[in-house]
This record gives structure tokens, sequence and C-alpha cells, in this order.
């Protein structure tokens, strides 16, 4: 499974926040995507998942393009778990079973209900099960978010800031989650970070943008100082804990 970007450009109006963009992502590999505010994460995220149509440029998931396919077949594909989402009159089991709802045909099969019960367990949700999302907290109701998209069995599974509303112990617990998710089942993960540290820890790969475009990429271990001064204007001291990069700011 390969994820494939060609050139995809997007503009708000007479704004450009994506400019001919191409990368590629394959199975199992968890790529995160880096850069300040403002500079079209979301909205490229947003775009790869037929959110938002590309002005120009191509997304193809096993050389298949997204445009010429349905919506229920997207969701059969990709997974995505925005940045801010809806709460409503569900419960957290009802709300993580909607995202079965590509797959099912004329009613909920059991395969269906082991999956979701599947989730619920993996993720610590199991006294939330009955609980309604509009009454969670919002690191709570993030980790619905995230087994609803799990549950959908995407091929590629987006995330725009997994882990926010999270405390230390829940972001590394979900962000361990998402990374056997995707390397132990075959899955292509892409995830918009804002926390260097977080995504150095547990990607593959990083892209870094800047106005628009892609400024450098590579795998983590090629990431330096420089680059995320040029992207984000900030020196910082890159260092190595127990094998893990770590980043620290000089200023």
């Amino acid at each position: 499974m390969i994820l494939e970007l060609k050139d995809v450009a997007f503009s708000y109006k007479s704004e450009k926040v994506l400019d001919e963009v191409t990368f590629e992502v394959h199975e199992g590999e968890l790529v995160a995507i880096l850069g300040p505010n403002g500079v079209g994460k979301t909205t490229l995220l947003r775009c790869i998942n037929a959110i938002l149509r590309p002005q120009h440029g191509t997304v193809l998931i096993d050389g298949e393009n997204l445009r010429h396919l349905h919506g229920r077949e997207v969701a059969k594909r990709i997974g995505y778990v925005a940045q801010k989402n809806e709460s409503a009159r569900l419960t957290a089991f009802d709300a993580i079973l909607l995202g079965r709802k590509p797959h099912i045909q004329w009613r909920v099969s059991k395969h269906d209900l082991e999956i979701v019960e599947a989730a619920i367990q993996r993720l610590g949700l199991k006294h939330l099960m009955l609980r309604y999302i509009d009454e969670m907290s919002g690191g709570e109701f993030q980790k619905v978010c995230i087994a609803r998209a799990i549950v959908q069995e995407p091929k590629v599974l987006l995330l725009d800031e997994p882990t926010a509303s999270l405390d230390l112990k829940n972001q590394l617990d979900i962000l361990g989650f998402i990374r056997h998710v995707v390397s132990g089942h075959g899955i292509t993960g892409l995830m918009a970070v804002h926390d260097l540290n977080t995504a150095l820890r547990f990607s593959d790969r990083f892209i870094f943008m800047k106005s628009g475009k892609i400024f450098a990429h590579g795998r983590i271990e090629e990431v330096t100082a420089a680059m995320i001064e040029a992207v984000y204007g900030v020196k910082v001291m890159l260092e190595y804990c127990k094998g893990y990069p770590v980043v620290i700011p000089l200023q």
C-alpha cells in the first residue's frame, strides 16, 4: 500500500496554502508532517481525505485516484482523526461503532461488534462505553475519535494533532498504540504534529513544511538543528537520550 501525492496545490480564494506538494508514504510507515501554525498541515490532510479538492495534482492509493471514488469507497480506504471533532448525544460505544458504517451492509454483524470491542479494550475505554461523548473531557473524547478511525480498518490513517488534550501518559499510550497499528497491520500512517519530540520518537520519517511547500523530508535520523531553525525560526540543539532525538530550544 502506497499513498502518493503528485503536485498537489490548494488555495483559499487567492491565498495559496499548498504549492506543488509531492511525496509518498509506504505501507507500515508512520510519517510526521511538521511545521509552524498556518503552514498547511491540516489543509494537506483534508485534501488527502477528499474533504477538500485540490485545484491541481492528484492523490493516489496504490495508483488509484481518490478523485474518482465515491465517499463510501474513500471511507473504506482512509481513516481520519480531525484536530477538532463535533460531539453529539451519543454513547462512546455508538460513536465508535459509527466507524464501521462504510463496511456495514444490512445490519451490524458480530464481526463489526468484535472489532469495536477490541478497540475499546485496547484504548482503555471500557469504563466509558455507555458515557455520552458530549459529557467527556477533551482527552477522553479524543481517544474515542481515534478508536472510531481505527475500527474503519483503513488502508491509510490520517491524524491531525492526535494527542491534543491528552496528558503525558495518554500521549505516550495513544502514540504507542498508533505506532503498533500502523506497523503491525500494514497501514500507511500520516500525522500532523506540533510537538517535535513526540514526532521524532514515534515516527519513521518526517516532512517539514514551509510556506506551503515541502522544505525537507527524510528519515528521523536525518533531522538536523539547522532544518528546525529554518522552518520554525528558533535556534535549537539536537541531542540524543536513550536512543531518542530530543530538541532543546536555545532561546
